[in-house]
């Protein structure tokens, strides 16, 4: 049965006419409170993955649970259809079982907090806010194994349970979910920084309701949704073709020998409807790079990439929803059946914004983009700190990595970005601070954006020394595809990881992995994957790639990719690039192709050990006794 709402004031809410001043008041009040929480939840946070990187999304809904405003659609809605207890006044809802809120938190690390906002006995709001734990037990450091085979082993899992119930504090309930972590003084801060942020937009919520009345706020939320409806009838009618599109992307391997895994989409309009099919995706995994993908927050990434490239004027919200049909087959990569792993799904997930931006860009090239950093590769490194005074205290440092996005058909990609436009870098001063391990390098490393008219961003080169003996896990993707290039443009390069001892001898080391030794005195250095080019190299002005010679962004080599001669400090030949240019231009092909993957899967399985140094990854077998179906 679906959750209860109890009200004890039955009186439905009036229907109001909004006046345009009144609902752009409103909504404005509504986008401060949502920045508000993201404020009071780097304040009070004490993990770096939330606290220095904001690796922590917010949401007010409306009171059926419909994402107002927000970044991942609502999370309330598979909670809602999920859990059979009732919501009072008073309550809060704490959980972080993918599978008992439909996938809307994707991973058990990702702790989220519910709270239903009340004013005069009604349920006028939701407020929400989910944050990436640290560690939250399981069988390794970090509690995302490579090689899990279900989602027990990834640590302690929190079905749907009142944190708060009727106003009262179940702390027993919070020792016994602290006792599992590995860091128990993190996680309890981190908790009661997404508590506070909640209640933080509860307060202006009931501030908005004071000044505007309740009537009212909750007709302004319905208006903001009818708007981003009409908005996106209009979007879909002029931006979506009828005739049937199709692309096909992937994971590169899953960490344990296997791969690539193939997520495969097909986006048709249906009347005002567009229908996006999964069909033809891989089934699940053995291991943990499954994504429980849920239908509404695919539909909000749909609208936000809809937003983004169409008309980036409208707030996304929840309010579309019902022109859009997500289909995605049981039992495969993106829903996988319980109790699958589900640790190391951030590869699918970033996956996904490739898969749009390729669907939505064939019919339209003029607003295609590249493939880009598709993901957010974690770095764990994690023991007894043997320094000097420290007395072999714990340390786990969880990061996130940045890289090239992709480059647009307007400008070139940023270097060294995060795949969430919100999520910062942890400072280098705090990682030697408080970890340790000392950044020998941190760079955008040349040449490795896609050349294009507009180039791809450069991936990040950063040096781990560490000064305490410990293990490592990676979590990273394309090394063994490229994020590919579009109209004319090259791919990206490839991600790598280079375990360098302290003796100087240096090793290949897999980009999915748990569990490495390190000792004091060796270095890791973690590359990260460029984006894709976009358009034909030889278009770009020679000029300017001189200046990225002498900004380190392209080197001598690397600008002959456009054509272009020069020397270290960026001057160009003229004569040289003319010569080189119309030798090259010869050599294109007349129409080329939409888009540049570099090489077949069969091909880079036949090259992968001489260009990347690591062994293809295995065709999967699939253990499974039903396919997706």
């Amino acid at each position: 049965m679906p959750a209860r709402i109890i009200e004890t004031n039955p009186q439905p809410f009036a229907a109001k006419a909004i006046d345009p001043v009144t609902l752009d008041i409103i909504e404005n009040a509504l986008r401060n409170a949502r920045i508000e929480m993201d404020a009071t939840l780097v304040r009070t946070a004490m993990s770096p993955g939330i606290r220095e990187q904001g690796d922590a999304f917010p949401m007010i809904a409306n009171p059926a649970g419909k994402m107002i405003v927000g970044q991942f659609g609502s999370f309330i809605d598979g909670f809602l259809k999920g859990w059979d207890g009732i919501i009072e006044e008073g309550d809060m809802i704490f959980l972080s079982d993918p599978y008992s809120c439909e996938g809307a938190i994707s991973h058990s690390n990702d702790w989220l907090v519910l709270l239903p906002v009340y004013r005069s006995g009604r349920l006028v709001a939701w407020t929400a806010m989910f944050g990436h734990q640290s560690d939250i037990g399981g069988k390794v450091a970090g509690s995302m194994p490579i090689d899990a085979r279900s989602i027990f082993e990834e640590g302690v899992r929190i079905p749907p349970v009142k944190i708060w119930k009727k106003g009262e504090y179940n702390e027993d309930l919070i020792k016994l979910i602290m006792h599992q972590t590995r860091k128990p003084d993190w996680c309890a801060a981190d908790l009661n920084a997404l508590i506070a942020s909640c209640r933080v937009a509860a307060r202006r919520i009931d501030e908005m309701c004071a000044r505007f009345g309740e009537d009212e706020v909750v007709a302004a939320m319905d208006a903001l949704l009818a708007r981003n409806h009409r908005a996106m009838k209009a979007l879909i009618a002029s931006s979506v073709s009828t005739d049937k599109v199709s692309f096909e992307d992937f994971v590169c391997d899953d960490g344990v020998g296997y791969g690539p895994y193939k997520i495969k989409c097909t986006m048709q309009r249906v009347g005002d409807k567009v229908v996006l099919d999964f069909d033809g995706t891989d089934p699940q995994s053995d291991a943990a790079i499954n994504f429980y993908l849920n239908e509404n927050m695919f539909k909000m990434f749909f609208g936000i990439y809809m937003i983004m490239v169409f008309d980036p004027q409208i707030m996304f919200n929840d309010g579309f929803y019902d022109l859009i049909e997500v289909r995605i087959p049981e039992g495969s990569l993106l829903k996988p059946r319980y109790p699958a792993a589900l640790s190391g799904r951030t590869h699918a997930l970033g996956r996904i914004f490739d898969l749009l931006g390729a669907l939505l860009g064939q019919r339209t090239p003029e607003f295609l983009c590249a493939a880009g950093f598709s993901s957010s590769p974690h770095l764990m490194y994690s023991g007894r700190d043997q320094r000097a005074g420290k007395n072999g205290e714990w340390f786990q440092l969880f990061q996130i990595g940045f890289g090239g996005i992709p480059g647009k058909p307007f400008g070139d990609g940023p270097d060294g970005h995060s795949l969430w436009p919100g999520f910062t870098n942890v400072p280098n001063e705090f990682l030697e601070r408080y970890f340790p391990l000392r950044i020998e390098r941190y760079e955008a490393l040349a040449d490795t954006g896609g050349a294009g008219k507009f180039r791809g961003g450069n991936g990040i080169l950063m040096s781990y020394r560490f000064l305490s003996a410990g293990t490592v896990s990676i979590h990273d993707d394309r090394w063994f595809t490229y994020p590919w290039g579009v109209n004319g443009g090259a791919p990206g390069s490839r991600a790598r990881k280079i375990l360098e001892k302290a003796d100087g001898t240096q090793t290949i080391v897999a980009n999915k992995l748990d569990s490495l030794d390190v000792e004091a005195g060796d270095q890791l250095h973690f590359i990260t994957w460029g984006g894709g080019g976009w358009g034909n190299p030889l278009e770009r002005d020679p000029a300017l790639v001189g200046l990225e010679i002498r900004q380190g962004l392209v080197s001598v080599a690397g600008a002959r990719a456009y054509g272009v001669i020069a020397d270290a400090e960026g001057k160009i030949d003229e004569a040289a690039t003319a010569a080189l240019r119309a030798e090259l231009a010869a050599a294109q092909p007349a129409e080329p192709a939409i888009f540049n993957r570099g090489g077949t899967v069969e091909q880079l399985r036949a090259t992968c050990e001489a260009e990347t140094g690591l062994p293809a990854p295995k065709p999967p077998v699939w253990h499974f006794a039903e396919a997706a179906e």
